[in-house]
């Protein structure tokens, strides 16, 4: 009669450590941002302060006029101010990180937010400094022009809320 008690004790134990073990799992990587497509190509320096990686999901064509993919910005990592003359959607996957329209207050951007940036609208996102971010982008009406990338996006303006007014 002793030995059931003790293996039922022995059970519930191993329970309780494996649910533990990987609540700590899931707490240890919440600040990893996490995808389902591939990492893809590194976006040219000459557009990004950092890395930014990029996953073409739908390729332009003459019957839906429209670009997919996702882009993966490493901790810090930013575009540079650049104009879509038919505008962007950004749905936000995973991270933190901050979207900005020229004029407008810079704005904090996370895991489910969706953003529309503007026709021909001066604009930049990117990453947190303390992790990275996950997005899906859709580009609309491709026949009225991809992208103009334009200057990057200075220390001061990234890092400073209250300047970017």
């Amino acid at each position: 009669m002793m030995k059931v008690p003790l293996i039922s004790a022995i059970l519930m134990f191993s329970a309780l450590t494996i649910s533990c073990t990987e609540k700590i799992k899931t707490v240890a990587n919440d600040n990893k941002v996490e995808s389902i497509f591939p990492k893809g190509e590194l976006g040219q320096a000459e557009n990004f302060s950092g890395k930014a990686w990029h996953y073409g999901l739908v390729a332009d064509d003459t019957l839906y006029n429209t670009l997919a993919g996702n882009v993966y910005f490493e901790a810090g990592a930013r575009s540079n101010w650049h104009i879509r003359p038919a505008g962007q959607i950004l749905i936000i996957t995973d991270g933190i990180g901050y979207h900005q329209i020229k004029g407008q207050p810079r704005q904090t951007i996370k895991r489910g937010d969706v953003i529309k940036c503007p026709p021909n609208v001066e604009h930049w996102h990117g990453a947190s400094p303390e992790g990275g971010l996950q997005q899906l982008y859709i580009m609309p009406n491709t026949e009225k022009g991809i992208v103009q990338w334009l200057q990057p996006v200075l220390d001061e303006e990234y890092n400073n809320q209250e300047k970017n007014k």
